[in-house]
């Protein structure tokens, strides 16, 4: 099975979140399941059948961390010598041609994608149209809208 490449600030996020599940939320959810089960009958008790479904999902999400964080291969794009070589991790300053405007985007994975951040997915047409160009170079990004020609002004490991 091939990795699917994160950041370190993406395997960070999951990492916390992981914690913070399994350390505040999971207790917590037992204790109110706990406290439901003294109430009596659990066929018709909403608070046992709401902590039990809190406990489903937060179950789900651990298990979907766990998948995503072994399933990964982070990339540290600071310990990567810049070449001006548009990769996975980069940052990248763009130069939209028709309207003179400037746009920076982080190239990251998909679960990090978070565009009004300036964090795109590695999958995404910009990126696809990014990857392996320099400074300097013209792309063509094809989208819904219609094409949008962009030169590469900066590629940084940031």
């Amino acid at each position: 099975m091939r990795k699917v490449p994160m950041t370190i600030d993406g395997a960070e996020r999951l990492r916390e979140e992981l914690s913070e599940l399994k350390t505040v939320q999971r207790p917590k959810i037992t204790q109110a399941i706990a406290e439901a089960r003294e109430h009596g009958d659990l066929k018709e008790n909403a608070e046992y059948h709401a902590a039990r479904e809190q406990q489903s999902f937060c179950e789900g999400r651990i298990k979907e961390i766990e998948g995503k964080l072994a399933d990964s291969e982070i990339i540290d794009i600071r310990a990567i010598t810049p070449t001006g070589k548009v990769i996975f991790g980069t940052t990248v300053t763009l130069y939209n041609v028709e309207n003179d405007n400037l746009v920076t985007y982080q190239i990251v994975g998909e679960d990090e994608a978070d565009v009004k951040n300036g964090k795109i997915s590695v999958g995404s047409p910009i990126s696809r149209a990014m990857m392996g160009k320099e400074e300097g170079d013209e792309i063509t990004v094809k989208a819904p809208g219609g094409d949008t020609l962009y030169e590469i002004e900066k590629v940084e490991h940031l």
